[in-house]
């Protein structure tokens, strides 16, 4: 099932904690920069590491978001080690990605916490990748779109900005496994979210946000994942640190809307 894109995609590149300055700049300068792509149609992002971000943002082209891996749920003060969204939006960024399975499992980020960030993030007018989804052993007890709607309604209790929010659905067991959704499966729960926006934050909301996918996307199965209805883009993790980025891209860009 090929559907017509009525909104514009949107493709990130999430570097985790990879690469060195040498890479930083090579990697923007060589294929970031070099991404053909119409703003129109799609945007892009890339999220390195915090202190490659000064970097990122001065050499990387406009047409490029540059976005933060994290953001701190406080503002700025005593907090040894944290980086807020006002030093973030003093950086000249304008987006952040929260709520990562790596955040909340390796350090025990709550569905509250991650929410707080967004509070955090959106007063200071960034923009954020919220990212949802379950572990294998979830899935395989078919709960799924319950492990989704928790972690979505501990965001709504914020009354937060929906329209500043992208949600990126990313199954546990997908990511940096090799294994991935197949497309009916990405779709299924794209659906589930879109439903539950509709139903809770509003119809026009649940039009107009963006969902995406992230496990385990590459350049071999992008093509058959954005066909589908409610899938309106990518968060790619290993495969945004090789050219197989420029692919993804590529695809994206055909299929959005003119």
């Amino acid at each position: 099932m090929e559907a017509q894109k009525t909104k514009k995609l949107y493709v990130g590149g999430n570097w985790k904690s990879n690469g060195d300055l040498k890479f930083a700049k090579e990697h923007i300068e060589n294929l970031i920069n070099k991404l053909d792509f119409s703003p129109d149609k799609m945007e892009v992002m890339i999220s390195p590491i915090f202190i490659h971000l000064p970097l990122a943002k001065e050499i990387t082209k406009p047409n490029v978001i540059v976005a933060a891996q994290n953001v701190s749920p406080f503002p700025k003060g005593a907090y040894t080690g944290e980086i807020t969204a006002e030093q973030l939006k003093d950086l000249g960024l304008r987006c952040a990605i929260v709520g990562h399975s790596e955040r909340r499992s390796h350090f025990q980020e709550s569905d509250e916490l991650v929410a707080e960030k967004i509070v955090q993030a959106q007063k200071e007018g960034l923009d954020v990748v919220l990212c949802i989804g379950e572990k294998l052993e979830e899935r395989e007890a078919g709960e799924t779109n319950s492990i989704c709607k928790r972690e979505l309604e501990a965001v709504l209790a914020k009354k937060v900005d929906w329209s500043k929010i992208v949600i990126a659905y990313e199954p546990i067991w997908a990511i940096g496994t090799g294994k991935v959704a197949t497309p009916e499966q990405a779709q299924e729960v794209h659906n589930f979210i879109r439903n539950w926006v509709k139903e809770n934050v509003g119809a026009d909301e649940a039009e107009k946000i963006r969902i995406i996918y992230g496990g385990s996307v590459d350049d071999k199965n992008c093509a058959n994942l954005i066909k589908m209805k409610d899938i309106d883009g990518f968060l790619v993790g290993g495969a945004s640190l090789k050219p197989a980025f420029t692919t993804i891209v590529k695809i994206c860009n055909e299929i959005a809307k003119t």
